[in-house]
């Protein structure tokens, strides 16, 4: 299975440290966010990685290369003409390198100790597979809901970025920006998005603040 990891954000709410740096390299317990998620998609056998680029994405491949320090294969997707696609537009513009199968995508600014799900394959009709997490002080009313297996458009839980999808998801996308969630929303509509919750540990490293909480968490845990 091919992964998606989505580092071309601005990260506007992480300033000052963004302003320098790209959100994904920003470090945690000494180790960039994104090298986290390489180790660990190397880890249980994930090879080929896409990474989209955009604010600052230059220093992204400066820092890690094509991926041979931790045993995978990585592809960026360049949109820093673009200045960012968004989620869903990242995603269409990256789609030659995802392939016809079903593909993994995650957030580059989260942590979590999720174990992402190699053979993971979504049922006949189903074009999208959640990863759902109780909803954080920062999001306390959640983006969606589960009703059994199927994911629906309320507020429950929240969307923790990662993802499992169908390139047909994305086949009458446009290119240019869009959002992920309008997407999806309309799949909801048809029954074909299911979905998980999973009450590991995960987090939404959006500001300087809950980094800084991370930091100190991981000090005192090692």
């Amino acid at each position: 299975m091919k992964t998606m990891i989505l580092a071309a954000g601005l990260g506007s709410r992480m300033r000052p440290l963004t302003d320098v740096t790209p959100k994904p390299l920003l470090k945690v317990g000494g180790i960039p966010l994104i090298v986290w998620h390489l180790e660990k998609l190397a880890h249980q056998d994930f090879k080929d990685i896409i990474i989209n680029i955009a604010h600052l994405g230059y220093k992204i491949p400066e820092a890690l290369g094509d991926g041979s320090n931790w045993g995978v294969n990585i592809t960026y997707s360049d949109e820093q003409k673009e200045g960012g696609l968004e989620s869903a537009g990242g995603i269409v513009k990256a789609l030659p390198h995802l392939g016809d199968e079903t593909f993994l995508v995650i957030n580059g600014d989260i942590f979590t100790d999720y174990n992402f799900q190699y053979h993971r394959k979504l049922a006949d009709g189903i074009l999208a597979h959640l990863i759902l997490v109780p909803n954080p002080e920062h999001n306390p009313n959640g983006d969606f809901a589960l009703d059994g297996q199927r994911v629906i458009d309320n507020r429950q839980y929240t969307f923790s970025g990662i993802g499992y999808y169908s390139p047909k998801l994305f086949k009458d996308v446009t290119y240019g920006k869009f959002a992920l969630a309008p997407l999806l929303r309309e799949a909801m509509k048809n029954g074909q998005v299911t979905g998980e919750l999973y009450e590991g540990e995960w987090l939404d490293i959006g500001t300087p603040e809950r980094l800084e909480r991370l930091n100190v968490e991981l000090i005192n845990r090692y």
